[in-house]
């Protein structure tokens, strides 16, 4: 009881001192109310005379993992790259709030590769500072954002990695460097392309546990897009079978008993 007046002490002074801070520390910090949605409607996209995804209508709510699945050139990356708005799409995409009122859609990403050259004289460290400070790397480290850096880091088991350099780090390792950048700030939306690619089987069950802490800790929605079925039934809240349209959306039960899942994977 105690432990939990001094917490709602420190809020109170926190809300006291930056208002701003407060609101995006502790309310991002809260677990998934599951109201905030990010809607989908009618999105298309097309590269000359060619269609590669088209109608595409989802919902997606918060603290749940959304998975993409379906055959290589259904459409399933270029639909990420259109949330992203790195190519041009028809349709909207609206991210309300609680009170079903729009809002801006923060997204954090983690790609399917990152390529590092050999001996890439460039650590951890810089690579983070660069995405959450416009301070030049090379001066001299900020004790504060080294500590942010840290803590970030820590959500994800990888706070040891600060100051090794990239391109000595393992496919996990460096999977769960990105994901840390990705949730700082905490996203509305993150967006997974098949990061654990390459991975073990015992990083592929660190990042699973990463994502159950996401759920459970953090009001955000997950979209995942996957080709490890097995991983897929096991953890996935909702599925999306694409096939340039959606062909089956549910839970994975409910897809992998569909007509159209069978048609394609057998």
């Amino acid at each position: 009881m105690k432990e939990q007046e001094c917490m709602d002490e420190k809020k109170q002074q926190d809300m006291q001192e930056n208002p701003k801070a407060f609101k995006k520390k502790y309310r991002l910090m809260q677990p998934p109310c599951g109201l905030h949605c990010i809607k989908m409607n009618d999105i298309g996209v097309r590269i000359g005379a060619e269609t590669i995804i088209e109608h595409v209508n989802l919902h997606i709510h918060c603290g749940k993992l959304t998975v993409i699945i379906g055959r290589n050139g259904a459409g399933k990356s270029t639909l990420i790259k259109a949330i992203l708005g790195e190519i041009r799409h028809t349709g909207t995409i609206e991210f309300r709030e609680q009170n079903n009122r729009r809002a801006d859609l923060r997204i954090g990403y983690v790609p399917q590769h990152l390529n590092i050259e050999k001996n890439t004289p460039t650590s951890v460290y810089d690579m983070f500072a660069s995405y959450i400070s416009n301070v030049p790397v090379f001066l001299r480290k900020s004790p504060k954002l080294k500590a942010r850096i840290a803590e970030s880091l820590a959500k994800f088991e990888a706070q040891e990695l600060m100051d090794k350099q990239l391109c000595d780090l393992s496919g996990g390792e460096l999977q769960r460097v990105l994901l840390s950048i990705a949730c700082d700030p905490v996203p509305n939306l993150l967006l997974l392309d098949e990061p654990v690619s390459g991975i073990d089987r015992n990083g592929m069950e660190l990042f699973y546990n990463n994502i159950s802490m996401l759920k459970k800790n953090y009001d955000m929605a997950m979209i995942l897009v996957s080709h490890d079925l097995d991983y897929v039934e096991k953890y996935a809240d909702n599925v999306i079978l694409l096939e340039h349209t959606v062909l089956a959306e549910g839970t994975p039960a409910q897809v992998f008993a569909s007509p159209a899942f069978h048609e394609i994977f057998g």
